[in-house]
């Protein structure tokens, strides 16, 4: 165990042991059991409330009558701010587009937030900016609030962007990780891991070259498409930080189901499995920003 010393509010220092489980780490931003951990011990009780204690992609509020209003707010940061198949800004709607959508809901407004490094080029600003509204037309949402902040060089790193959405669930529609049932199939909508190989590619930490792209996309079309057609779907994830393994994890612990899948049946990329097995990785956890 370590000592360190930390400020008092009255200036003092004061002595505080510290091991791996009292600060915070990169595998807590993992998606995997760290986060759901973090969430659960030091942010679920303390802001305890059932809208939350739900555990969704997004919180479902009734405002009026019988209106059903699904709200989410979603933190991008990423490196590189460009990659093949997109960027930070389209990430940064369809990320939250789609955390909307997975409650059966239709997103109709967001509100942005910026945190820019002191020093950011103004022209690669706006070329997110414009990415952004680009993939809000896409979407057919428009943003209309937001907020920017600048930070000192070095205390940053070039734009961090924070989005919340606002969606209406239509009538009838009744979707949530907890209401997954035994004898449910399971559909996964395209190939998984092309997003987190994609921007690994970027970075250069591949040790090759290939022509894998994110899939960022946003997904309310094609939901709004399921829920026309099978108008009684128990639950929506999309399988972003952790992977496919990850949400079905949640899905399970939510409904409190087991779930038993066919890997045989997943679809992967050729290169995406390429790179997972040279890298070490499991694909089944890696991101994905369109599935």
């Amino acid at each position: 165990m370590v000592e360190k010393k930390f400020p008092t509010m009255q200036g003092a220092v004061c002595p505080v042991p510290l091991n791996h489980e009292d600060v915070i780490i990169m595998g807590h931003g993992s998606g995997g059991s760290k986060t759901l951990n973090l969430i659960k011990n030091s942010f679920v009780s303390r802001f305890e409330n059932p809208i939350l204690r739900a555990g969704n992609d997004a919180g479902v509020i009734k405002l009026e009558g019988r209106t059903r209003f699904a709200i989410s707010t979603d933190s991008h940061v990423i490196y590189p701010l460009f990659f093949p198949g997109g960027d930070i800004g389209r990430l940064a709607v369809c990320g939250t587009v789609n955390d909307i959508s997975m409650m059966g809901a239709v997103p109709h407004y967001l509100t942005a937030g910026f945190i820019l490094e002191e020093g950011l080029p103004i022209q690669i600003l706006e070329k997110i900016i414009d990415s952004m509204q680009e993939a809000a037309n896409e979407s057919g949402v428009d943003i209309i609030a937001g907020d920017t902040k600048v930070v000192q060089k070095g205390k940053g790193d070039q734009v961090y962007i924070n989005t919340t959405g606002f969606g209406i669930i239509p009538e009838g529609i009744n979707v949530s990780g907890a209401y997954a049932q035994p004898g449910d199939s399971i559909l996964v909508s395209g190939s998984i891991g092309d997003h987190g190989i994609a921007v690994l590619e970027a970075r250069g930490e591949l040790g090759f070259q290939s022509n894998i792209r994110s899939d960022i996309a946003p997904l309310n079309r094609l939901v709004m498409d399921i829920t026309k057609a099978a108008p009684d779907v128990h639950t929506f994830r999309d399988p972003t930080r952790g992977g496919i393994a990850t949400s079905l994890n949640e899905i399970a612990h939510q409904s409190n189901v087991g779930i038993e899948i066919d890997e045989s049946c997943i679809p992967i990329k050729k290169q995406v499995l390429s790179a997972c097995e040279m890298l070490g990785f499991d694909p089944l956890y890696i991101a994905n920003e369109g599935k």
